[in-house]
């Protein structure tokens, strides 16, 4: 069974930092890719970041030189650094895992991320 749980979000201001962390209950978590979604109030979910097993990053042209995904792969934890945040930003943030044993795609809960003075 997979289960991922983020923390991290909440209220910042436009041009500052937030780091969400995803950790993962699933066997051989370092076989599988990860990454970040999200989805605004009246649009799509979309893809922010990804990280291979490999350790290779993929970002959507938005956030690009301002997030940065990470993995820890002994803590079964993957990571979004946010910064020099916008108001367009503001959306609740998922964690996926892409399975590379079923094809799979298996999110968290969400956690909700606000950027507004």
């Amino acid at each position: 069974q997979v289960q991922l749980v983020e923390s991290g979000g909440g209220l910042a201001q436009p041009g500052g930092s937030l780091r969400l962390s995803c950790v993962v209950s699933v066997s051989s978590f370092s076989i599988h890719a990860m990454g970040w979604d999200r989805q605004a109030p009246g649009k799509e979910r979309e893809l922010v970041a990804s990280i291979s097993s490999g350790g290779n990053t993929n970002y959507a042209d938005s956030v690009k030189g301002r997030f940065t995904i990470s993995r820890d792969n002994v803590k079964n934890t993957v990571y979004l650094q946010m910064n020099s945040l916008k108001p367009e930003d503001t959306a609740v943030y998922y964690c996926k895992l892409s399975s590379r044993l079923s094809g799979r795609n298996y999110w968290g809960q969400g956690t909700q991320v606000t950027v507004s003075s």
